[in-house]
Formats: C-alpha cells, structure tokens, sequence
C-alpha cells in the first residue's frame, strides 16, 4: 500500500504570469494543498489539529525547478512523509507533466507544535502511522540553515495584509516567497529555492526586506523593525 498522497490538477490563469506560465509561488501552493488535502484524508487535518491545539509547522523548504508548466497543463502533484525524528517531520513532494516526466520536486521540514504551551512537542504515535513514510526522492539536500551573506542591502518596508494571513492567523508560508521574491530581478530564471522560516509575522506587523546579490544566488531577509528575521530565503 502506498503512502503517497496524489493531487491532479490543470495550470489556471490565476496561476501564470506574463509567460503564460506557473509561477513559483504557483507552483508552492499545489504542494501546499497537496499536503493539507493528504493529512485531511488521513483523518488528521486542520480540525483534527484544532481540537488537539497542535500543528504541524514549515521550518523550511528545498524547491527544485525543471521546468515552469504552461497554461492549460495537466500536472500531477504528490506528497508522502520520509522520516519522522522525534520533533521533526520531513515530506518530499513532487510535480509531474501528463508525460509523467518531473517539473518540479521538493523536501520539507516541519515541527510539530504544542499551541498552548508555544513550543514544539513529539507527535502521537498513531499519526506518524497513518502517514507512513515512502524512500526519499534523489535529490542533493540542502542543509536546513541558509548561510547568509556579509552586505546586505534593505528594501522598503511593507505591512503584512490580511491576505497575507493563513488558517493559524500567521503570514502564510507561499505568501513569504512571494515578499521575497520582489528582491529577485527575474524570478522566471529561478531554478532552486530554498526557504527558512524563523519566527511567525503577523497581521499588522512591519516587514524590512534585506537583499544581497551573492555569486550565483539572491538571499532575501524578510525581518523586524529590531532586525530580527521571519525568513529567510535563497533563489538561485
């Protein structure tokens, strides 16, 4: 029996940009769906959490790009867990054309959070069976931690918007790679991405983007009034 949970799907024009094409941030939101849509199959999505005030939360993403999907292309996305390691839970996710050739792949890692008490906790022993976990994809993983660079140079700040905001009233995940992404001259040419979150903005808060061209790489710091990052982000 698989674990893999398999999202079909046809790229809208909501989801493109001028190319005719998905954009990254497209692209970020079917694996998002495919997973919220994975734990609501499973018996253990969002109402699930609520009522146990736990949560399952992003620390970090590695994004690899093929290709950007055209207007009007059926995709086929799908998710599994590959490891659980006390706190942590890590999730691959890939994109697939109707030629079943890869568009798109990626790892995740999320902790699993105690709402009430604001720290992480160690998941219940029958939700990591429910998942199960499938080998992981072949890819070069990337450490979790994004090595910054030495200069930086700050952008204009900005307040999180209401559309910024998710289920758990915090800045969605996708909606910080699109923040960051204004710091990117020409995110058609994005290939690899890779995103480290470090603590949750919310509605109202102040956002002070940072952005340093370093070799073949942009690194965004999307930070606090007093410096201190929400997230960081790599595109390369």
């Amino acid at each position: 029996m698989s674990n893999r949970y398999t999202l079909e799907g046809r790229i809208r024009f909501s989801e493109v940009d001028h190319t005719r094409r998905i954009t990254l941030p497209g692209i970020i939101n079917y694996f998002q769906d495919c997973s919220i849509f994975h734990s609501e199959s499973l018996g253990v999505g969002l109402s699930h959490c609520a009522e146990r005030r736990k949560v399952w939360v992003l620390s970090a993403w590695q994004v690899e790009i093929d290709r950007y999907p055209a207007l009007g292309e059926q995709v086929r996305v799908s998710t599994w867990a590959t490891k659980f390691d006390g706190l942590f839970g890590l999730r691959n996710f890939c994109m697939e054309d109707e030629g079943q050739k890869m568009t798109a792949r990626a790892n995740s890692v999320w902790v699993y959070m105690d709402v009430c008490k604001g720290r992480p906790a160690r998941p219940d022993k029958r939700e990591i069976e429910l998942y199960g976990t499938e080998e992981p994809l072949p890819m070069e993983y990337a450490p979790r931690k994004i090595e910054l660079p030495e200069e930086f140079r700050e952008g204009e700040p900005f307040p999180v918007r209401k559309y910024h905001i998710d289920t758990n009233e915090h800045v969605n995940n996708c909606q910080y790679v699109q923040m960051a992404l204004e710091g990117v001259k020409e995110p058609r040419k994005v290939k690899k991405m890779r995103v480290e979150y470090k603590k949750s903005a919310v509605y109202g808060d102040i956002i002070y983007p940072k952005t340093a061209y370093d070799e073949n790489r942009v690194v965004v710091e999307l930070c606090d009034g007093e410096g201190a990052a929400y997230a960081v982000a790599e595109f390369c």
